[in-house]
């Protein structure tokens, strides 16, 4: 982690990764490059969903590969790269037909590693099978939840999900949450843990970084006035004055509180659900 001369009380505070011990390349490959419209928290009636997302520095898009349709042809690795979309790094691979993509890249790796997507890989850091192929106890990322839909868990930086058993036609993994979750032994995973795992040790130390990272203020509930928020109003500081606990600014409670839907199609292939 890099840390600051304290020139400011915010810069006494920040601190960041040192990327020019982890990066190898500045600019990216421009072939896999495009631009892109953040939604910053709005849905397809530009309405926001989320709050508190807006602005920030303008990015340039890396197309990621995470399908890996390229099966049996090794790839290697000629790059690691910083990402502003994502927490984790990229890696640029080329393969041995001469075609180039961006990967997430694993704790480890380094610049002139080969990897492969294959049934017969070996249990190496960025190699890639099918789960019904890890052993119980190797770390993953990378997962997907049904074969050939692409990944979709275990994809921020330095997290990975650890293969409890082989049942059947179905893999036990403990995901990042510790949620235990069946997923089928067909659907293909990455060996290894992500990059990048001082991410969440770092401080953002000013308001303007956070704005240039696409975060914009939030106000306490308690400040508010109680037409406002369920929590404002009263002399001085004052507690939230409910007895069912925190709520939303519409009342909704706030924590504590399951939003999972009780129908959800895949609740069945949870085993353990994550802690509260």
């Amino acid at each position: 982690m890099k840390k600051y001369r304290p020139t400011s009380p915010a810069r006494r505070q920040m601190e960041s990764i040192e990327w020019r011990n982890l990066v190898t390349q500045k600019e990216p490959e421009k072939s896999l490059t495009g631009g892109f419209k953040r939604d910053v928290g709005r849905n397809q009636q530009g309405r926001i969903t989320t709050r508190h997302k807006g602005g920030g520095a303008k990015r340039l898009w890396r197309e990621i590969d995470f399908k890996y349709e390229k099966k049996d042809i090794s790839a290697k690795v000629i790059s690691i790269e910083y990402d502003p979309n994502r927490t984790s790094l990229i890696a640029l691979v080329v393969y041995r037909d001469g075609e180039k993509r961006y990967v997430l890249a694993p704790q480890g790796m380094k610049v002139g590693n080969i990897v492969i997507t294959s049934e017969k890989a070996p249990i190496e850091a960025g190699n890639r099978l099918p789960l019904g192929k890890v052993p119980v106890g190797a770390m993953v990322y990378n997962v997907e939840l049904a074969q050939g839909k692409g990944a979709q868990l275990a994809r921020s930086a330095g997290v990975g999900a650890i293969v409890l058993a082989q049942e059947g036609k179905y893999t036990h993994l403990q995901l990042p949450s510790k949620e235990v979750r069946i997923v089928s032994n067909t659907a293909w995973a990455s060996i290894g843990m992500l990059s990048n795992p001082e991410h969440s040790f770092q401080t953002i130390g000013k308001a303007g970084r956070a704005r240039h990272m696409g975060i914009r203020p939030t106000v306490r509930g308690t400040a508010m006035n109680p037409r406002d928020h369920p929590h404002g109003g009263g002399e001085g500081r004052t507690q939230i004055g409910r007895r069912r606990g925190p709520a939303t600014p519409w009342g909704k409670p706030a924590r504590g509180v399951k939003t999972r839907k009780r129908g959800k199609k895949s609740n069945m292939f949870i085993l353990s659900r994550r802690r509260k």
